[in-house]
């Protein structure tokens, strides 16, 4: 998890600009949200408005990547929407896989060149069985949970499946990296590149963190409103 930052109460009015300024990693927080750079001295209110992005939803999300105690208040759920959470989520799942696995991957494989057959094996096989986890966990949720949640959201209620069922299956898909993370800072020999090594490190602390994120989204954010749809 990020260093606390001190804490600073989000509201709509508050500038988009000064929003990142107070935690930069939000960057790709709005990427995801289909908020390009340029907004000027534009509200967080008056963007939202514009992209047609539920405020209560990106607040929220803004928060969770912010602190890590933060729990989302009654109000702010009740006024949240589902389907900007799971366009959210969606996003994450491609960028995690088009952009941050194929980069990791790529730094993988450079750095393990210098070891020996056996040890190159090894790493290249964590890798892949851990990106075959992660894509399995993904497509459950693209494939079974969104769609249950868009079937809601029209009115239609699946009587075999509640958001219960993906609550108690749900796994922290970011625990394994720690796995990685050891092999890569532990156990390979010191002919592999320290640069290239640190680059390795860092994106997978990157990777670890986000997923983490992203997960506290699912559990406290997506499952609470389902929940309350369910019962409507």
């Amino acid at each position: 998890m990020t260093t606390e930052i001190q804490r600073i109460v989000f509201s709509d009015s508050m500038k988009l600009a000064d929003l990142v300024d107070v935690n930069f990693k939000l960057i790709n927080v709005l990427s995801r949200m289909g908020i390009s750079l340029g907004f000027g001295e534009n509200t967080i209110n008056e963007v939202c408005e514009r992209q047609g992005i539920n405020r209560n939803s990106f607040l929220m999300i803004c928060n969770i990547y912010t602190y890590d105690d933060y729990v989302p208040s009654a109000d702010l759920l009740r006024g949240a929407d589902a389907m900007t959470i799971v366009e959210y989520l969606h996003n994450s799942h491609s960028f995690y896989m088009d952009k941050e696995f194929a980069a990791l991957e790529k730094s993988l494989n450079a750095m393990v060149e210098p070891c020996d057959e056996m040890q190159q094996k090894i790493v290249r096989k964590f890798f892949a069985d851990y990106k075959a986890q992660v894509i399995n966990h993904f497509a459950y949720e693209e494939e079974v949970v969104f769609p249950y949640i868009s079937a809601l959201m029209e009115g239609r209620h699946q009587e075999s499946y509640t958001i219960e069922t993906f609550e108690e299956n749900h796994s922290n898909i970011d625990e394994t990296l720690g796995d990685l993370k050891n092999i890569v800072m532990k156990y390979l020999p010191e002919t592999c590149d320290t640069v290239l090594r640190n680059d390795v490190l860092y994106r997978i602390y990157r990777l670890e963190e986000d997923l983490a994120r992203h997960t506290i989204i699912e559990d406290s954010v997506l499952i609470p409103i389902v929940n309350k749809m369910e019962v409507k």
